[in-house]
């Protein structure tokens, strides 16, 4: 949930009672120096083709509940753009129009390094002009480890993100995954230090061409479904 401080500004923005929607999402997607406009332009597909999959589209509406999100893009410790603002996401109209928002977004930086924990606090700030939903999820994707600012690990430790999950999507670059041979692999410098919660996860991209599948995985689990038979099933309630 919000914290209390902030719950007043969330319900002054939104008008809307803490049972509006079930989760309020936040995307950042990796834009640093490492990642090449070719790169960025698979992943910005990726994410509005996985938008626009039926089971992501299943799964954002398997409950009367919406789904509130926002993505931005990030790369040093003050360069972070907004992609797509806060959007309640009411209707196959809406989603309609946020997949073909990202798909059109043109990128903004170029020649920053990566600054993961500064990004998480920017996903932090944005939960906290949000509106208020049952559950609270930030999703970090990335080629890369943190080289610029203060660890992840550290921005979780300062926000206090008791009732925050945060979720990874690693994009694993063959050439990339060379250079950092003998060092901490990605998938594990995630799971250290950037992921937290106890539902928390990495997903796993096998480069940017498998970005869009990747994602469709992965918003499948965060908008809290399970898969029968190929359908989106909600899950029940606790102690339901």
């Amino acid at each position: 949930m919000v914290r209390p401080a902030l719950l007043a500004l969330g319900l002054a923005v939104w008008g809307q009672t803490a049972d509006a929607c079930r989760l309020a999402l936040v995307l950042g997607m990796d834009v640093s120096n490492s990642v090449d406009a070719d790169e960025d332009a698979l992943q910005r597909q990726g994410l509005a083709t996985a938008l626009m999959a039926q089971p992501v589209r299943d799964a954002f509406f398997a409950s009367d509940q919406p789904v509130a999100l926002t993505v931005f893009e990030w790369s040093g410790r003050h360069h972070q753009r907004m992609m797509q603002d806060w959007v309640l996401i009411d209707s196959p109209a809406t989603l309609d129009q946020v997949a073909a928002n990202i798909a059109t977004k043109p990128r903004f930086y170029y020649e920053f390094p990566t600054a993961i924990g500064y990004a998480i606090g920017h996903a932090v700030a944005l939960l906290d002009q949000g509106p208020v939903c049952d559950t609270q999820t930030i999703d970090i994707s990335g080629d890369g480890v943190n080289n610029d600012g203060f660890e992840a690990r550290d921005a979780i430790a300062a926000f206090g993100l008791s009732d925050v999950t945060v979720n990874g999507l690693v994009v694993e670059v063959p050439e990339d995954a060379i250079l950092r041979e003998g060092r901490m692999g990605l998938v594990e410098y995630y799971t250290r230090n950037v992921i937290h919660g106890p539902t928390a996860f990495v997903e796993i991209a096998d480069g940017f061409d498998d970005f869009a599948r990747a994602m469709e995985v992965k918003l499948i689990r965060e908008l809290g479904v399970v898969m029968i038979g190929g359908v989106p099933v909600q899950p029940p309630a606790s102690g339901g």
